[in-house]
């Protein structure tokens, strides 16, 4: 073989390696959540139980937490661009079937982007009230501060801890 076909088929291999390294990293369509059945979804009639309701749509995504009387199946497509990038959010839908005081069903609503906010399925973090601190200043606070059993009120109930404040 001559050097310039050898040549060639070697930068066609490589071609071709760096090709199918590369096409691995191309975006993909992710979908999270309770992909709903719309022919299963259009026999849920107002008066149906409970019960028929969890036969024909399965379990919920989440259900109201007051009362109990609502019950949520939510689905969300996103899509990556890039491999290891950030999701978008292209479309978010929340099926809501609604119950009456005898758990029959009174009405069933779908919601979609256009009617609220995105929320995060991922991100199991709970907000709370408190301050929000950086990790260096709760450092410094704790060195300033010595309060062993966290009576808060700035007061401590060890003897002489309250000197120097």
């Amino acid at each position: 073989m001559s050097r310039r076909l050898v040549s060639s088929l070697a930068r066609l291999v490589l071609l071709g390696v760096i090709g199918t390294g590369v096409s691995g990293c191309i975006g993909e369509d992710i979908r999270h959540g309770y992909q709903i059945d719309q022919a299963a979804l259009a026999t849920v009639k107002p008066g149906l139980s409970a019960e028929q309701v969890l036969q024909i749509l399965g379990t919920p995504s989440t259900v109201s937490t007051v009362g109990n009387k609502s019950w949520y199946y939510i689905s969300q497509n996103t899509r990556r661009t890039v491999l290891f990038l950030g999701e978008q959010v292209e479309d978010q839908k929340v099926t809501a079937v609604y119950f009456n005081a005898g758990f029959k069903v009174e009405r069933v609503a779908l919601y979609g982007l256009q009617d609220g906010k995105v929320f995060d399925f991922i991100e199991r973090t709970t907000p709370t009230s408190g301050a929000d601190r950086a990790f260096i200043s709760q450092l410094f606070r704790g060195l300033t501060k010595y309060e062993p059993f966290g009576s808060g009120s700035g007061t401590s109930i060890v003897p002489g801890a309250n000197r120097g404040l």
